[in-house]
This record gives structure tokens, C-alpha cells and sequence, in this order.
């Protein structure tokens, strides 16, 4: 079998599934990368060489040869590649092809409504409806998006990104997070999307309730100086640690060290493979429901907690909740733990889309029964969080 995947560039959230791929594939499998990596991404510590990398092919280095190995792909992954041309004459072919895709409508749905959206939607996704074409959602919210224009019927399935898997004893687990003062990590771009601002006000909260306490801020961008500013002014300098922009592994590093990992991005967040990363190295996680990844990854109370629509107020009182019944509520760490090493890691991943494409090469499509490539539910945006509080997502 010859599986190609298509997209911009290749990075450490798609380079775990590559990598489990390639050893299943040996040269079946290859990544071919559009476009050199943004530089605002290679500053964030995301830049590899794909010159290193024996299933990468540039596209911008040798076009043709490139077009050739799509054409004769068993199956192919299309994610978003910003060359219609190849999409197109892929999909016009009749062979078996999966899109990978987030959110068509973050900023609202209402968006759908628009004639002109509809026009480009149609011959983008949904003339291809009836065709040996389905959609892997990367992103809980994917589903309903593309449910509302009729693309893909009974063809769409939960996806995701599949950061590094580092596993764990149980004695090294327990060695990792040590008693003492709760250490809270947040990681990602200070902008106004990611909601770096309300860390200091939960760290006034709890400073005023006398918790014991550190914040570790990795990441760095347009609100930076902001934060430390407001954290300086509150008297708080000293419960903050500033990393700015880090190497993946050194991320993963000090949230091996944590306990609670803070992700509060809003509904503007495709994903958010942090949260991945969280789970893995074992941290408590509340997470905003807005969050791509959260109603796939997350079960309320049992292996995190998530808060509704963007409110402050909401996360706090989990986060207070935490701090005076940790006992109690620390073991959600580890389920989130084994959540990532028993199904959502790119070796499963990688394991479920060979056996899916072995049979949509035959015509066939046979889901998964959970995890990755199970079937993703099309619930709206706004039913999602109570869903999630209900226990009804299937």
C-alpha cells in the first residue's frame, strides 16, 4: 500500500504519526510539504530538517516528481496544502483521498449562510459527496461545520494531532510530581485568542486564598511584557516563571514537572496539541470546551474538567476546586495519562488509518469504535458543552 500525505509543512505534532507510518511503510509512505515553515513558527522552536527526514518531499524542489507520487497513491491525506490544483486533480481522479481538516466556521456558523461561501464550499467539498472521499475532523467542532453545507454524509471521523507519547512507570510518574507547592503550567502564544491574562487573575485568586503556588508561562508574543507587567504590579512576580519560547522537548519537560496544565484559548483554537501534551505528562487539565480537542480527549471529572464559552469565572472555580480537594481529584492526572497512552498517540492513530484505507481502497468504510477514526459526532457548538457534562458525546 502507498499512502501519501499532503500539507504545508511537516512539524512535531505530525512527525510522531510520519514516523509510526514510515516504519509501517517503509517507502509506501511519504509526506510532501507545500511550503517552507512561516518564520514567526521557526521562532517558536518548530523548525525541522526535512533534509534529515528520508519520507519528506519538497514540493517547491521538484514539482513533477511530486505530482507523480500523488497520482499513484493508493490513498492519499490532503490537509490543507494551499494548492487547489493538486487537491482538485486528485480528487477528480476517483481514488481513494482523505481530507484532513479543522473548523471551516470559527468566527460562527452563521457564516454558512453566506451564497457566495456556499459557491466555494460546493467545489471545494461538497461536489465530492458521493465520491470515495471522506473527512477526518480535526477538531470536535469539524463535524457540525461541515454538516451544515452537506459535505461528506456519513463519511466524517474524529482526528487530531499526535504529539510525541512518553511513557511512564508508575514510579516514575509518581517521582515526577512532587509535593509542595502546586505547579501550574500555560503554554502557547501570548495573543488575545489564547487568554494568557487569565492567569494572573487566577493567580490573585488563589494568592488571596492563601495556596501555595507557581506559574510556569512558556511561550512568548504580542502580550508578553502585558502579563509580566500585570504579574509585577499584583505582586506576584515571584509566583511566575518566564520561559519564553522553548523546543518541544524542553516544553514537555516542565510539564512533566506539573501538576495542573491551564489551557484557556477560545473558540478560535483548531485543536490545540498542547493539551495532548498535558494529558501525557500526566497533568491535571482544564481546558476550555471551546477548544478543538477537548470533547474528544477530555471526560469531565474523570480525566480533566473543561469550563463553558470563554468564562473566567468558570475556570476558576475549578482551579479553587482543584487546590482544596487535590487529594481527591489528583488522580485525574494519570487517567489522562493512560487517555493518550492507550488510544490517542500516533502509533494507534497510525495502526487505524492503515486498516481504514486498506478497506476505502475497496469502496469500503469501516470506522473505528472510538479514538481516532471512530465516528465524529456533528453536535453544534453550542450543545457541545453540555453534552460533554452529560457524558453524551457516543
Amino acid at each position: 500500500m502507498k499512502i501519501t500525505f499532503v500539507s504545508n509543512y511537516i512539524n512535531h505534532h505530525q512527525i510522531p504519526f510520519s514516523e509510526a507510518l514510515y516504519q509501517k511503510l517503509g517507502g509506501g509512505y511519504c509526506f510532501i510539504q507545500t511550503m517552507p515553515m512561516e518564520k514567526e513558527r521557526v521562532a517558536m522552536g518548530w523548525e525541522v530538517d526535512t533534509e534529515k527526514i528520508p519520507y519528506v518531499r519538497r514540493l517547491y524542489d521538484d514539482e513533477s516528481a511530486c505530482r507523480r507520487i500523488i497520482a499513484e497513491s493508493d490513498v492519499v491525506l490532503l490537509g490543507w496544502t494551499q494548492r487547489e490544483d493538486l487537491e482538485t486533480e486528485r480528487l477528480m481522479s476517483g481514488k481513494a483521498t482523505i481530507r484532513v481538516s479543522e473548523r471551516l466556521y470559527r468566527e460562527g456558523q452563521w457564516k454558512a449562510v453566506s451564497p457566495r461561501g456556499l459557491c466555494a464550499k460546493y467545489k471545494e467539498h461538497i461536489r465530492y459527496r458521493k465520491q470515495n472521499v471522506c473527512l477526518l475532523c480535526a477538531g470536535a467542532y469539524t463535524a457540525s461545520d461541515f454538516h451544515l453545507i452537506g459535505a461528506y454524509p456519513g463519511k466524517m471521523f474524529r482526528w487530531g494531532y499526535f504529539p510525541e507519547t512518553r511513557k511512564y512507570t508508575r514510579e516514575e510518574f509518581a517521582a515526577l510530581k512532587k509535593d509542595g507547592p502546586l505547579q501550574i503550567v500555560w503554554a502557547g502564544r501570548f495573543m488575545p485568542l489564547k487568554h494568557p491574562e487569565y492567569t494572573v487573575g487566577l493567580a490573585k485568586c488563589l494568592s488571596q486564598n492563601g495556596y501555595d503556588f507557581r506559574f510556569h508561562m512558556l511561550g512568548s508574543g504580542e502580550l508578553e511584557e502585558d502579563i509580566k507587567k500585570q504579574a509585577a504590579d499584583a505582586g506576584l512576580s515571584e509566583q511566575f516563571v518566564f520561559y519564553g519560547y522553548q523546543t518541544p522537548g524542553q516544553v514537555r519537560d516542565v510539564m512533566e514537572k506539573c501538576h495542573i496544565h491551564l489551557f484557556t484559548s477560545n473558540y478560535l483554537e483548531g485543536w490545540g496539541a498542547v493539551v495532548n501534551e498535558g494529558m501525557n505528562s500526566g497533568c491535571v487539565e482544564v481546558v476550555s470546551a471551546q477548544t478543538g480537542a477537548a470533547p474528544y480527549l477530555i471526560r469531565h471529572g474523570v480525566n480533566g474538567l473543561v469550563y463553558p464559552d470563554d468564562r473566567y469565572q468558570e475556570m476558576e472555580k475549578l482551579v479553587l476546586d482543584l487546590f482544596a480537594n487535590w487529594e481527591a481529584r489528583r488522580q485525574m492526572g494519570y487517567a489522562a495519562y493512560e487517555t493518550i497512552i492507550r488510544e490517542w498517540n500516533a502509533e494507534h492513530a497510525a495502526e487505524e488509518l492503515l486498516r481504514f484505507a486498506a478497506s476505502l481502497i475497496k469502496g469500503k468504510i469501516v470506522p473505528a469504535k472510538s479514538g481516532p477514526l471512530s465516528p465524529a459526532p456533528a453536535i453544534s457548538p453550542k450543545k457541545m458543552y453540555r453534552a460533554m457534562l452529560r457524558g453524551e458525546l457516543p
